[in-house]
């Protein structure tokens, strides 16, 4: 069977339209889109409230507020490790100069570039004082003004989630209801099972790499361990960028060649714990995305979204995974997008630690 040009130039103009169509609908749909992906997290509080007959709408703020008690203790958490930090930012400071003074003389050595051309291309590149002002108050005001807009859209999802579904089955013929519901219905749990496994995997890395860390003696070791769980939010990438960052401020510090070497290694074992045991008991095959899928996956939110696509991508990819499981005409796409089927020692190796476990 062949595909005629037509037909294909057809199906690139509407992934082209559809990508562009994103990108320029970012202010809208970014916050409702993660306010959504929040709501289904919550989704299950706001029900057993309902169930325990409170009023809609204060099982609705009740949930909001859950939800906002979390967010703050993470940035608590964070900001005290920071804080922690920040008491030796003038040794680090001295030692980047170090660092960087011993850099100029490697490129004057071997490149032929003085010093005072160094230092020139440098102040070039400087923005000016005035320029990085604007520059963080226009972020802070965009963080603001898109978080209050995640708020709204959140209340307004979980208040008027039956409505929301209402209507999405008068779009569909009677027939249709259904499969629609089971469409419905998975994402959701897809969703759910995606922040929660997530979550829990992040709280479980936290443990690995701060007793990896301790142990090793890495300096300022829980900062590192909750940096590099909380980048675990971005798959692959995450991960390599938290070890790379711990690696580079101890080498900095002045960390011996035996700490660094035990810093690869630690992340080495942490990440195989991960993919052989964490990732396919917690998160399960639902979600499971392949490696392949998942880079396109990031590579387009940044594209499209920045980095608030980069977060969201995942959870979309695998939503949009369960829609092409459903419809007949789009299940190759599905499993283009699904994991590749594990081995059969890995499959039978998990199968006992879930008995174990169990």
């Amino acid at each position: 069977m062949t595909i005629s040009n037509t037909s294909l130039i057809k199906k690139l103009l509407l992934i082209f339209l559809v990508i562009t169509g994103l990108h320029f609908a970012e202010a809208f749909l970014m916050p409702l889109i993660i306010a959504g992906v929040l709501a289904t997290l919550l989704l299950p509080l706001c029900r057993w409230l309902e169930n325990k007959k409170f009023p809609k709408a204060l099982a609705v703020i009740v949930s909001m507020l859950v939800l906002l008690t979390v967010l703050v203790g993470v940035g608590t958490l964070l900001g005290w490790q920071i804080s922690e930090l920040a008491n030796d930012f003038a040794v680090l400071k001295q030692k980047l100069i170090e660092t960087g003074v011993r850099l100029q003389d490697y490129i004057f050595d071997h490149l032929g570039i003085s010093l005072k051309k160094q230092s020139q291309m440098l102040h070039e590149e400087q923005p000016s004082v005035a320029g990085v002002v604007q520059i963080v108050a226009d972020s802070l005001v965009y963080i603001f003004t898109n978080f209050v807009f995640v708020l709204a859209y959140f209340f307004l999802l979980l208040y008027y989630r039956s409505h929301l579904r209402a209507f999405i089955l008068k779009l569909t013929k009677a027939s249709q209801h259904d499969e629609t519901e089971s469409v419905l219905n998975d994402i959701t749990h897809v969703s759910q099972q995606y922040l929660l496994g997530l979550a829990k995997m992040i709280f479980l890395l936290w443990i690995m790499y701060g007793i990896g860390f301790s142990v090793i003696g890495v300096k300022n070791a829980l900062f590192f361990a909750i940096l590099c769980g909380l980048l675990e939010i971005i798959p692959f990438v995450g991960n390599i960028t938290g070890t790379s960052i711990t690696l580079l401020i101890s080498f900095v510090n002045g960390a011996s060649l035996t700490i660094l070497a035990a810093i690869i290694i630690t992340y080495l074992i942490i990440q195989f714990i991960q993919g052989w045991l964490i990732e396919p008991i917690i998160l399960g095959p639902h979600v499971r995305i392949n490696p392949f899928t998942t880079v396109i996956a990031l590579v387009l939110g940044k594209l499209i979204w920045g980095i608030p696509g980069i977060f969201l991508a995942i959870p979309l990819i695998a939503m949009f995974k369960i829609v092409c499981d459903h419809i007949e005409s789009l299940k190759p796409y599905g499993f283009l997008i699904g994991d590749i089927v594990t081995g059969k020692e890995k499959k039978e190796f998990i199968k006992k630690l879930r008995k174990i476990i169990k």
